[in-house]
């Protein structure tokens, strides 16, 4: 059974039906997601990678361990709102697209290092779900 742990620190709401969708279909367990700003996320990113700057989405998997989430995930919802208006799709449809690449992430897909294999699995769920397409798709 998914369940999520939301903590959302900004102040657009989020419907998370569509997230529990995703989730089931994929049969993960508990995950932790958080909607933060720009700001937050660079110090996120900076602290934890290295990187003095924000990034759309940031994945932390878990060691695995019973009753335990699996992860989590940090998208920003200034970058949200950048894509809507670039690729012309809603601010939840750019949440949920950005919520499959990090919990594939945490999956063990990396688009990095793997032969497609990420790309190819996110396809593949966007198509299921009639979603539009998501970054790692649209720049290859």
């Amino acid at each position: 059974m998914f369940n999520i742990i939301f903590e959302n620190n900004t102040d657009f709401n989020i419907d998370l039906e569509f997230v529990n969708k995703i989730a089931t279909h994929l049969k993960i367990g508990e995950i932790e997601l958080i909607l933060t700003t720009n700001e937050e996320m660079q110090e996120i990113n900076l602290t934890t990678r290295g990187l003095d700057k924000p990034t759309d989405v940031l994945s932390f998997p878990y060691l695995e361990m019973p009753n335990s989430p699996i992860g989590s995930i940090v998208i920003s919802l200034d970058f949200l709102k950048e894509y809507s208006k670039e690729y012309e799709n809603t601010i939840e449809e750019e949440f949920i697209l950005l919520f499959i690449h990090g919990v594939l992430h945490i999956l063990g897909y990396d688009h990095e290092i793997d032969n497609g294999e990420h790309r190819e699995k996110e396809k593949e769920l966007i198509e299921f779900f009639n979603l539009p397409q998501s970054l790692i798709v649209r720049n290859s």
